[in-house]
C-alpha cells in the first residue's frame, strides 16, 4: 500500500501548485512604511502563499521597449522595475505576464512570471507626481477584453494598456465621476475612495474597493462610479489595500497592515475570513478570474481541450481522445454581447479528432468558445482572445 502513497502526494501538491499561479501577490515587508518585498504565487481559495516569483532583491535585467534593447536602471530611483512604493499589480494570463506600476512613477513594467525576464514600458500619457497624492496609480486589473486597466487615486485618469503585437500601448479613457447618489460616499475623496484595488466583471465593468472598505461600480461606457456599499464582517481599522477574484468567483481582499485574508461575497459584500497567511503586508492582489463570470472554462473531459488561448493567427485546435465523445460536435463562437459570430461542425472518429479551425474575420477581443454534442449537451466553455 505505502508504494502508492508517494505518486499521490506528488500529484496533489502538483496541482496545488498549479492553482497558485493564477493568484498574485504583491507583498511587501514586515514595517508600517510601504516597503517592497516580493511578488509571490497565492492560492486564492485557501490564502497560503507559494512560490515568489521576484523580490526586491533580484537581479533585475530590464528590456526597455521604447530603446529596443536593455537598461540600467538607477536602484534608488522612484521609477526602477523595484522601487520601493508599489501599489498596482494585475495578471495577463494568455502571456503569463504580471503587469505593475511602481506608486510614484508613470512607468509601467511587464514581469514574465517563467522567465522573470521585465520590459520597461515608458509611459508619457500618465501624469503621475510625487507630491500630489491624487495622481498616485493604486488600482489594477485585468479587463474582460484582455486589456490591462488602471486608475488613479482620484479617478482622473482611467488607463487603459493593450498589447498591438510584441509592444504595449497606452490610453487615457477618462475621467472617472461620481455617480449623482452617492452623496458622502464619494469616489474621488480621500476619506472614502482612495487607495484600495480593483477587479472586472465578465461585462467589462469594474469593481473598485477603496482602503476605506466602500465598493465603488464603475461602468466603462458612462465613466461613473456608482456607490454599492461598504464592506461587512472586517475589523473597523481593516485597510483594504488589494482585490481580485478567486477561482470560487469570491472576492479576496487583503490588508498592508499585516491583517488577515477576508473572502467577500460581490453582491452582498459579506466578508468571512479566510485561512492561510495571517500576517502579510499585502498591496496588491491580481489574478485571471472574472466576478460573475459565467463564461469560465469548463469541460467534462479532460481530454477535450481548445488551444492556445491567446490568438494571434486566426486559428486554434480542437483536440478529443476521449471514447465517450461520439458522433458530430458543434462548435460555436460568440462575441461578448452573446452573438453567435462563428460555427463549425466537427466530426470526432473512434473518440479522437485533431483540427484546426479557422477563426475567419473576427476582430480583436474576447470570445466565448463552446462545444456540444448532438444532443445539445456543452461539452466544453472556454474564453479566447483575439488579436489581430
Amino acid at each position: 500500500m505505502k508504494k502508492h502513497l508517494l505518486p499521490l502526494f506528488l500529484l496533489l501538491t502538483g496541482a496545488n501548485a498549479f492553482a497558485q499561479q493564477d493568484f498574485f501577490a504583491l507583498v511587501g515587508k514586515d514595517t508600517p512604511n510601504i516597503v517592497f518585498s516580493d511578488f509571490r504565487a497565492l492560492d486564492g481559495a485557501s490564502g497560503t502563499s507559494g512560490e515568489k516569483i521576484f523580490t526586491s532583491e533580484a537581479q533585475s535585467r530590464v528590456f526597455s521597449q521604447s530603446r529596443n534593447g536593455a537598461v540600467t536602471e538607477d536602484k534608488n530611483a522612484p521609477n526602477n522595475a523595484q522601487a520601493v512604493s508599489m501599489a498596482t499589480l494585475a495578471y495577463d494570463p494568455y502571456n503569463n505576464n504580471l503587469v505593475y506600476m511602481p506608486m510614484f512613477s508613470s512607468n509601467i513594467y511587464v514581469l514574465n512570471a517563467g522567465t522573470k525576464e521585465i520590459t520597461l514600458v515608458e509611459n508619457s500619457i500618465t501624469r503621475v507626481t510625487s507630491c500630489d497624492i491624487n495622481s498616485h496609480i493604486t488600482r489594477m486589473a485585468t479587463g474582460y477584453d484582455g486589456n490591462i486597466y488602471a486608475v488613479n487615486n482620484a479617478g482622473t485618469q482611467f488607463l487603459q494598456i493593450s498589447r498591438k503585437g510584441n509592444q504595449y500601448v497606452v490610453n487615457d479613457l477618462g475621467i472617472i465621476k461620481d455617480d449623482a447618489a452617492n452623496g458622502k460616499n464619494s469616489f474621488t475623496t480621500i476619506e472614502t475612495g482612495f487607495g484600495g484595488d480593483m477587479i472586472a466583471d465578465a461585462d467589462n465593468n469594474f469593481y473598485i474597493f477603496s482602503a476605506s472598505g466602500n465598493v465603488f461600480k464603475v461602468s466603462t461606457k458612462e465613466l461613473k462610479a456608482k456607490f454599492v456599499g461598504k464592506i461587512s464582517g472586517i475589523p473597523d481599522n481593516y485597510s483594504v489595500n488589494g482585490s481580485a477574484v478567486n477561482s470560487k468567483g469570491k472576492v479576496v481582499i487583503a490588508s498592508a497592515k499585516g491583517a488577515p485574508l477576508y473572502e467577500v461575497d460581490i453582491h452582498t459584500l459579506q466578508a468571512k475570513p479566510l485561512g492561510g497567511e495571517q500576517n502579510l503586508h499585502i498591496y496588491d492582489l491580481a489574478s485571471k478570474y472574472f466576478a460573475n463570470d459565467r463564461a469560465v472554462s469548463n469541460t467534462v473531459s479532460a481530454n477535450l481541450d481548445i488551444y492556445p488561448t491567446r490568438v494571434d493567427d486566426q486559428l486554434i485546435n480542437v483536440n478529443v481522445h476521449d471514447k465517450s465523445v461520439k458522433g458530430n460536435l458543434r462548435l460555436n463562437v460568440f462575441d461578448l454581447s452573446g452573438k453567435n459570430v462563428l460555427k463549425q461542425n466537427l466530426a470526432v472518429k473512434d473518440g479522437s479528432l485533431t483540427q484546426q479551425v479557422y477563426l475567419k474575420n473576427l476582430v480583436s477581443g474576447a470570445y466565448l468558445v463552446t462545444i456540444a454534442d448532438e444532443a445539445g449537451k456543452i461539452l466544453l466553455n472556454k474564453k479566447i482572445l483575439v488579436s489581430e
